[in-house]
């Protein structure tokens, strides 16, 4: 983890373009055997449901999209920074979209930001404030036409907050999602093969979650 100082920590958005602004990068999570497994996970589960396409709330640097086979795919993220240099990493992969997200300036009621598959990789235990976890949370699976999968730490203990930076934030998302999507069932929980560890602070945080829908979406008209 980075180290940044409580004091002058300036909001999740402000943090992850200041970060990449100056040359930093996704982190460890997107890189290495951690990429590894999460493609793994994803590419076989998007080819084993017959997944036509793809959206990504949180999408990076693309160190993670660059293991992914997606038929169809559009990736937000909140640093305009980083995202002009991923359009441009992709910029001849015909398969693959990008938009600029601000939660506070993103309402699709009508419907029209859709995928079969809604992504959160490595996000929600970076959002740390409430408002702007609420509205991920609301966009990810709002997003989603009948599958949803996180990757993330799922935990309710403001002790285990000491042990990393002011950019992470553990949330019980389980129940949360229990609480506020009533309409997704949590199908399969896949734990990393490599916990986190506070000797040599190696390993994820994060497990894989994955939701499918149990009614059928709301129609727009």
């Amino acid at each position: 983890m980075m180290d940044v100082e409580e004091k002058s920590f300036p909001g999740s958005a402000a943090y992850w373009e200041q970060r990449y602004a100056k040359g930093g990068n996704s982190g460890a999570g997107s890189r290495g055997a951690h990429a590894e497994f999460k493609a793994e996970v994803l590419n076989r589960y998007v080819e084993s449901q017959g997944i036509e396409s793809v959206i990504e709330f949180g999408c990076g640097d693309g160190e993670q999209l660059a293991l992914a086979k997606y038929p169809r795919y559009l990736g937000l993220d909140v640093s305009p920074t980083q995202l002009r240099r991923t359009m441009d990493r992709f910029a001849h992969d015909p398969s693959k979209s990008f938009v600029h997200y601000n939660p506070d300036g993103f309402s699709d009621q009508a419907g029209f930001v859709t995928a079969d598959l809604s992504l959160s990789l490595d996000v929600i235990f970076h959002l740390v404030e409430d408002n702007v976890y609420d509205l991920h949370l609301e966009h990810v699976f709002g997003a989603a036409r009948q599958h949803v999968i996180l990757f993330t730490s799922d935990a309710d203990d403001p002790a285990m907050a000491g042990e990393f930076a002011p950019h992470v934030r553990h949330r019980p998302v389980q129940r949360d999602v229990a609480e506020r999507f009533p309409e997704w069932e949590l199908r399969q929980r896949i734990d990393n093969p490599r916990p986190w560890r506070t000797e040599g602070e190696s390993g994820s945080i994060a497990d894989f979650f994955i939701y499918e829908r149990t009614e059928p979406a709301a129609e727009t008209s």
